[in-house]
């Protein structure tokens, strides 16, 4: 019955996606330690939580079919074996061990590339504040893709950005229109990212993926619904 409802929520979150203004990104996540000054968090628990929520890893997630997710995340995660699986999801056996194995496809392909290095995010953001076109090209593959999330709440891209010489132009347009943006290096999703605040309030929160000293992806969220996490918490 659980994993009904699960899988019933699943298709009304997909089919409210489909209707999404923009692309859409799964909520960036902050590390509460760096954020809020604690350190209270194991550092095993840090790497295995760096592994699960790489922005990559829940792009990907959240493009699953109902029935992969369901599938995947009982069999993987859970361990469930799957003749019970196939109760969930009303399908035989062997058919939840393909949408596993395909669930698996996506998500192997999605930790394939490095992450972006702490460093050449430092240099990202500093030609970025410094509207350095050359260099913020420099540090881009020429293959690299921007998306971003505004959710159709605030201004932002509604298509893909593609091609490092396209990105850079367009964030040296965004640091001449929004002059008192301050950029910070924060842990996102457990990698190296930056984060945009505008009178103390975080606006923008990105996510970076590189292939050596490049960024190939960047995942800007700017959609005000996905940023609560990144609020000030009271003390």
């Amino acid at each position: 019955m659980t994993g009904r409802i699960c899988l019933d929520l699943l298709g009304s979150a997909r089919a409210r996606r489909e209707r999404y203004v923009g692309a859409w990104l799964p909520e960036p996540l902050p590390d509460r330690a760096e954020w809020e000054g604690t350190g209270d968090d194991d550092p095993a628990d840090l790497i295995e939580r760096d592994e699960s929520v790489a922005m990559a890893f829940l792009v990907v997630l959240e493009a699953m079919t109902p029935a992969e997710r369901v599938a995947f995340v009982l069999h993987d995660v859970f361990r469930y074996p799957f003749a019970e699986i196939a109760e969930v999801l009303g399908r035989t056996p062997a058919a939840c061990k393909q949408l596993a194995a395909s669930a698996r496809r996506r998500v192997s392909a999605a930790r394939a590339p490095a992450p972006v290095r702490a460093d050449v995010v430092r240099r990202v953001k500093e030609a970025w504040e410094s509207k350095d076109i050359p260099a913020l090209v420099g540090l881009l593959d020429p293959a690299a893709v921007m998306t971003a999330d505004g959710g159709g709440m605030v201004g932002t891209v509604l298509r893909p950005v593609e091609g490092g010489p396209r990105i850079a132009r367009y964030l040296a347009a965004i640091a001449d229109r929004a002059p008192g943006l301050e950029l910070l290096e924060r842990s996102v999703n457990g990698l190296p990212g930056l984060v945009a605040r505008r009178d103390g309030a975080v606006v923008t929160v990105a996510a970076f993926e590189g292939d050596g000293d490049r960024v190939t992806r960047i995942w800007v969220v700017r959609n005000p619904e996905k940023l609560r996490p990144w609020a000030p918490q009271p003390s």
